[in-house]
């Protein structure tokens, strides 16, 4: 277990915009930072961060917390795991007792399979550098291709013997389960035999964003024809290759700060670049590009160049890939090498300033690199021209951006020597077709099932719902500010008329709140509002100062949740810019006196309506001995009548 001194050491050191800024791209909105969603697929940011607060939020998909709680909801971490993470980044040093075997064994599967796969990165980066066979075979190799043993062991390259169950029986040794062996992909188990994957390879081990091993890519060294060249681990509960970028966890400081993603094919690609200074750089890990990996790009950067080798089969192959980019809303770019040439071999020749020149001088606009390549296969045949601009088209109608594709028409209208006129009318063709194919498809999913018509119903709010949140909001962000409140006590004059008095209140937003709900003995309805009131209260009532930051950190997920919503809700305007339409928000603090009041007063209102509702159904039930029961509705009547002159109602 993590003692609970260094979890508070963790909590004071670690920077939350400084964590959520390794996974999104922040821009700085006021005293905020805001983003894209790195939970939906977005185009306008709705995910913010207050470095005050030290809260998050993400107004899409509703999920906000803390720090910790960041971690966990992106990165799947348990609570110890982000804490360990935390530590890791910030360079605090963890005191806890040592792991169980009982706890080892209570360990969830998921995490299961992380713990198997980082023993397997330590195990193959030691026999690399340790094994004679390792030294010999798999370190010769990565030092022929140019890689210094920093670079080894920066992205933890290693080796899988050349035996049959050598990886296996070591990790078995150590305590770790096969079926968790197999489930990885790390051991193939067939009619009770089991024997290592990866065997007699060289090994690059696939991380996730935050540094996690996910799975590996091995590269066999002997010559053989019956044997796959890469072999990557299977799909599995932790590894998903459509998800993943190999190098992300490297790089994803350097695309925010470079404001750019260098997209290549390979591993050797990355590393290469990254050991000569280029270091904002991913591979699809010679896979498919899809929408998830482009969208991990896309929360730190919105602009990609795409490196091709000189291989001219490979450079249309890979055509594809951009039109995918282009439908995600981001900016791309082109850059080809020189025939017989890879991003390895060409860093592996040039220094870190000719290959900064070279990239910058020959990173082209897609537009004009697709055109030209297009058009050399074409040639001067009319029928393949014609082809090719059709082509062009398709690719500009992926853009999202009405004025982005604009400007690509007229570009492609330059280069193509074709008016615009007919360009932007088959933009408008291809359009129509996506329009009229998007209703088919729709209209045959309506057939499933039959619609019945109903009269539009309007949604009823829980007024009393709105009442409390009301209530915790003031609670939480003001509990303890100090206020003049202006109150009305009623008393019964000797007639039995309820009269008023006014009197003036000095008391924190806490004990007002505190002290009228106990007069009346109110108890919230919504379970999560009573769970917080509950421990808001207690932890006024334990402490002076009350701070956000060290309150989320006790509470449970759901309840994080619903304290960030809260807390940030006045941070959500700023996503709107309302002051550049010259509509200003009003600062809560100036009205806090008076909405509190109203409030609580709205809340008795609505018990009291609650109350009559109830009598007024005993009436019905009861045909004689109403009297007492009438007059107790004349009181509660009397009594709302009171609190509705004071909300400035009629009743």
């Amino acid at each position: 277990m993590i003692s609970k001194s260094t979890i508070d050491k963790v909590f004071d050191v670690a920077r939350l915009e400084e964590v959520i800024g390794d996974f999104v791209h922040l821009k700085r909105s006021g005293s905020n930072f805001k983003g894209l969603s790195p939970f939906t697929d977005e185009s306008t940011p709705s995910f913010m961060v207050s470095p005050v607060k030290q809260i998050w939020k993400d107004f899409s998909s509703g999920k906000g917390g803390n720090v910790v709680a960041f971690l966990m909801e992106h990165e799947h971490f348990t609570y110890p795991e982000a804490i360990r993470y935390l530590a890791k980044k910030y360079q605090i040093e963890i005191e806890e007792t040592e792991v169980s075997t009982e706890e080892k064994v209570q360990a969830n599967e998921r995490e299961s399979m992380y713990l198997v796969s980082e023993f397997a990165q330590q195990y193959f980066q030691d026999i690399l550098i340790r094994h004679e066979k390792g030294k010999a075979i798999g370190l010769s190799y990565f030092k022929e291709r140019g890689f210094t043993e920093d670079t080894i062991k920066k992205f933890k390259l290693g080796y899988s013997l050349d035996e049959w169950e050598a990886f296996t029986k070591e990790a078995i040794k150590n305590g770790y389960k096969l079926d968790y062996l197999e489930r990885t992909g790390l051991t193939i188990v067939k009619e009770n035999r089991q024997f290592d994957r990866f065997k007699g390879r060289v090994m690059f081990p696939i991380h996730s964003m935050s540094g996690r091993v996910l799975g590996f890519g091995g590269r066999i060294l002997l010559t053989d024809k019956k044997a796959a060249k890469y072999m990557n681990s299977p799909e599995s509960e932790i590894y998903h290759k459509s998800k993943v970028l190999y190098g992300i966890y490297h790089a994803k400081q350097s695309i925010a700060k470079e404001d750019n993603c260098y997209l290549v094919e390979g591993y050797t690609d990355v590393i290469q670049l990254h050991q000569r200074g280029i270091e904002n750089v991913v591979a699809s890990s010679g896979t498919a590009l899809t929408s998830e990996q482009i969208r991990l790009i896309n929360r730190l950067t919105k602009n990609i160049t795409v490196l091709f080798d000189g291989d001219a089969a490979g450079l249309r192959a890979s055509l594809r890939g951009i039109d995918l980019i282009l439908e995600q809303g981001m900016n791309v770019k082109v850059c080809s090498f020189p025939q017989g040439e890879d991003p390895d071999s060409f860093a592996r020749k040039n220094a870190y300033e000719d290959l900064v020149l070279y990239l910058e001088g020959n990173s082209r606009d897609f537009i004009s690199f697709k055109a030209s390549l297009l058009m050399e296969d074409s040639g001067n045949d009319p029928i393949r021209k014609a082809d090719t601009i059709r082509d062009m088209v398709q690719s500009i109608s992926k853009i999202p951006d009405r004025i982005q594709r604009e400007v690509y028409v007229q570009e492609c209208a330059r280069i193509m020597q074709i008016s615009e006129d007919v360009l932007f009318n088959t933009l408008a063709q291809l359009g129509k077709k996506n329009l009229d194919e998007a209703n088919k498809t729709f209209k045959k999913d309506q057939k499933a099932f039959e619609v019945v018509r109903n009269e539009k119903t309007i949604e009823k709010v829980d007024r009393l719902q709105v009442l409390e949140y009301a209530l915790i909001k003031h609670l939480l962000l003001y509990g303890s500010a100090k206020c003049e409140f202006d109150d009305v006590i009623l008393k019964t004059d000797d007639s039995g008329e309820l009269q008023e008095e006014h009197v003036v209140q000095n008391l924190k937003v806490y004990e007002k709140i505190f002290l009228e709900l106990q007069q009346d003995e109110i108890e919230l309805n919504n379970v999560v509002f009573k769970k917080l009131y509950h421990k808001v209260m207690a932890k006024f009532q334990q402490e002076l100062d009350f701070e956000l930051s060290d309150f989320m950190r006790e509470l449970e997920p759901e309840l994080a949740a619903e304290v960030s919503t809260i807390a940030m809700e006045e941070e959500r305007q700023s996503l709107h810019d309302w002051s550049r339409k010259d509509i200003f928000i009003k600062d809560k603090m100036i009205v806090i006196k008076d909405s509190i009041p109203e409030i609580i007063l709205n809340m008795r209102g609505f018990l009291i309506d609650e109350i009559i509702k109830g009598l007024m159904s005993k009436t019905e039930h009861k045909k004689e001995g109403n009297q007492e029961i009438l007059e107790e509705i004349i009181n509660y009547l009397q009594l709302k009548k009171i609190l509705s002159k004071r909300l400035n109602r009629v009743i």
